[in-house]
């Protein structure tokens, strides 16, 4: 019986990239999955989760975000700095969704 739960959650967090992020290169489309399929994802919705680990995956590889925090900025200001870079690559990915500027959770 487990094994089924986590194929299907595992088949549910495939559906949720493939609407998320059409286009996203396999390498990042492989990151995002390993970090939705998290332990302390486990109990979120798998859009949900694959939301927040696109999220997280591309501030932390594809922005300026660690660049800022090493140069002293506080968290929510390098947040507030890396989100156009953020939108920008999940435009490119073809993405259903973007980082609103206001939203507080991620």
């Amino acid at each position: 019986m487990i094994g089924r739960l986590s194929t299907g959650r595992q088949r549910a967090i495939g559906k949720a990239l493939t609407v998320l992020l059409p286009i996203a290169p396999y390498a990042d489309i492989e990151a995002i999955r390993a970090d939705a399929l998290a332990r302390h994802m486990k109990e979120l919705p798998p859009s949900v989760a694959v939301w927040l680990a696109t999220v997280a995956h591309v501030r932390h590889q594809h922005t300026d975000y660690d660049r800022l925090l090493a140069e002293g900025y506080d968290r929510d200001s390098a947040r507030f700095f890396v989100v156009g870079q953020i939108n920008d690559t999940l435009t490119r990915w073809r993405a259903t969704r973007l980082l609103d500027p206001d939203d507080d959770d991620v």
